[in-house]
Order: structure tokens, then sequence, then C-alpha cells
């Protein structure tokens, strides 16, 4: 048998690898949902770490681990690869398939287990999230000339993002990397993402997974919807006058709302510089993402982030602290705010969602409070409120219990 694997990991040696990988059972595997496959695949914990490990063919493994790095290279949401392991055999000495194995990526879930958390899950408001964070993947992965070839939700693992979702490629044996796509190749893409994601809604409706108001037609239109504006607004040409100088600020400005930063912007002017031409010419997903970051040290989802930074600013004017270096502030808004809500989630419950998303739902509930009080209710008797009330009620999405 042979491993080849980047940042190797001995505990991967201990895992039986001799058996079938549909025959491997306790204390191997982890119980956590799994999405639909063509592949054996299954979520298994060696040592202290969870993988993913999925049987497949030799050279389509080693493409697949390969195109992954790139991706992960490259900044982009997917799934980060880990091994591939061949040479398998049983112990009649017969071959196995090989495997390909990527981390378990924590708090992330198959889309048909977010439907099936219940009826308050089932709605058309959390499709259209699902098919928004899906078409803003599919933006990103074009943008760096990733062509997917096998768009789907099946294809996808969503992590909660303070009320969103974020979506990671985790199956990637049909991609393709270039330079840049064309328009034809990004439109194949397209219509792959609403022939598949179509026929994934009719089976959920089959399954009585979806609430009756939603429309699998008008899902799959949102879905090219989403993405002709996204496209438009991060590639786009914009032309105006010298007089309207503002509106590179405004375009700047937009682009960091919907959470990307502008590396390079190309300003054109016309021959007599009456008029100028702009267009980005790369952008950067994760303008709040890198905000936090180089405030508190905490990376997380962009618009978890975007969250976190909202309630900083709000903490901060609270506090008469505007004239204050950001940098401090942030590390009070930490030590007196955040860490303490987040120290009050009991271990056992820690395995429910990630911090960051604990503390955004505490301040849905705190909101919600407060509104029925008719006063501002206090943050940490909120977050006591909520964690006795809801976070107990919420079901197990992570196999190993956050340190934080």
């Amino acid at each position: 048998m042979r491993i080849v694997a980047h940042r190797p990991d001995p505990g991967l040696v201990t895992l039986p690898w001799h058996l079938p990988l549909e025959e491997w059972e306790e204390p191997y595997v982890v119980p956590l949902p799994r999405g639909i496959s063509r592949h054996v695949v299954r979520i298994v914990r060696a040592g202290e770490q969870v993988y993913a490990v999925k049987e497949t063919q030799e050279p389509i493994a080693f493409r697949e681990y390969r195109l992954l790095r790139d991706l992960r290279r490259l900044g982009l949401p997917a799934v980060t690869p880990s091994a591939v392991v061949t040479g398998r055999q049983d112990r009649a000495g017969d071959e196995l398939p090989v495997a390909l194995v990527t981390q378990h990526l924590r708090f992330s879930l198959p889309y048909r287990s977010l439907f099936g958390q219940g009826a308050s899950a089932r709605g058309s408001e959390l499709l259209e999230t699902l098919v928004d964070a899906l078409a803003v993947l599919l933006v990103r992965l074009h943008l760096s000339g990733f062509f997917w070839g096998d768009v789907s939700l099946s294809n996808v693992l969503f992590r909660r993002s303070a009320g969103d979702l974020a979506a990671y490629l985790v199956d990637a044996e049909t991609g393709e990397l270039h330079p840049s796509l064309s328009d034809g190749q990004r439109g194949h893409d397209l219509t792959l993402a609403t022939e598949n994601v179509f026929a994934e809604l009719l089976d959920l409706q089959a399954g009585d997974l979806l609430s009756p108001d939603a429309d699998p037609h008008a899902v799959i239109g949102r879905i090219q919807d989403r993405y002709d504006a996204l496209w438009g607004e991060l590639t786009g040409t914009e032309e105006f006058t010298t007089d309207e100088m503002w509106r590179i600020e405004q375009r700047i400005a937009r682009l960091n709302e919907l959470g990307f930063d502008v590396a390079e912007l190309d300003i054109v002017t016309d021959w007599d510089g009456s008029s100028v031409r702009i267009q980005p010419q790369v952008v950067e997903a994760g303008h709040h993402r890198r905000e936090l970051l180089g405030l508190t040290g905490m990376d997380l989802e962009d618009n978890q982030a975007r969250r976190l930074l909202n309630d900083l600013a709000a903490y901060a004017a609270h506090h008469d602290l505007g004239g204050e270096d950001r940098g401090i502030v942030a590390g009070r808004w930490m030590t007196q705010v955040y860490e303490p809500i987040a120290a009050m989630v009991p271990p056992e419950l820690r395995t429910r969602l990630e911090p960051a998303e604990v503390f955004h739902e505490i301040l849905e509930h705190r909101w919600y409070l407060s509104e029925r009080a008719g006063h501002e209710v206090d943050i940490f008797e909120a977050a006591r409120s909520y964690i006795e009330s809801e976070l107990v009620r919420r079901p197990v999405e992570d196999p190993l219990p956050d340190s934080s």
C-alpha cells in the first residue's frame, strides 16, 4: 500500500484500508450526514482528525487531488485534499479501489440535511439562500478560470454564515483550470447548474422535504439571475464623465459591500479626457473576512465577519470609542463581549454550531427579546436565554468540540 500526501498524518495509516470502504464501521466511521455521491464515501476519524474518504480510480484520484490543491492555493472555497491511497488489497490479496482523502469541512452540511432539520428549514427562504450561495461559488470559480463541468447541489457542502450560507466545492473530478473561461464555458456550467438543481429540487419535493410554496422553476431562474447580476457587478464596464470621478469610489464601495476587494482596476479616458471608463480586472473575495482577521485574528466566513464587524462598530459607538485605534477597540470588544459569550456555551453544546454562528444567533435572539420586552435586553441575558431555549435543540453539526 502507498499513501501520497502533502502533509502526512500518521493516523491515516491506522485506518482499515484492507476492507472495502462500504464495510468500514465504528470506531472509524463518524456518524455525520453525507451527500449523494456516485462513489462510496465515508466520514472517518483518524486520531484527532476527521476526513472524508472516497473510493475511485487511480488517474481520477490523483487528478482531483492536484486540482483541489490548486484551488486551495488560489484561495477558493473547496475542500482540502489530504492524501491518495493506492495499492490497497483485501485479506485474500484482491485489489481494492484507490481512495481519495480530503479533510472534513467542519460545521458543513450537504443540502439534503439542511432541508431535513425540521419544519423551519423547509421554506422557500432557505431555498433562495441555498441557490444564492451556489451562484456565488460558481462566480468565484469562474473568475479564477475554473470550469466545473458537473455543477450540482450534491457536489457542494454548505456552512452557515450569519444567517446565510457559504458554499464549498467538494467534487472536482470533472473540473479544469484555465487562465480564463470563455462565455461558452461559463454558459455550459450555468446550463448544467439549472438542469441538475432542478432535478435535485424535484427529488426533494418527492421526498416531502420542500414546502408547498417552493417553485423549482422560479428557483433555477434565480440561479441565472443571481449569477448574471454578480458577474456584471464584478467584471462589467462603467462609463461616466470626468465630473463624476466619485463613481470610482462608489463602484469599489459596492464591491466591498458584496464582500470583494478590487486588486486591479482598469481606468481608460477618451482622447480629450472628458469621459472615463472603468472595469475591475482583478477582484478578490473576503473583504470583511480580511478586515476582521486583521483586527482580531479570527478567520471566519465573510458574512459572519461582516456581522461581527457591525457589532464591533456598535460597541465602539455605545462606549464613545470612535476616536480610539480600531485595533485597541477590537481587543476590548473581544475580551469584554465576544470571548465571555463564547465561554458561556457548555462544552457538550459546542458541537452544535461554531462560536461565530452562535454569536450571530444570540444577536438575533437579543433583537426578538428586546422587541418583546420593549427595551434593550442585555446581551449576556440574551445569551443565557438562547443557550437554554434554542441551542440545546440544535442537532450536532460537527464531531469535534471547538476548543474555544
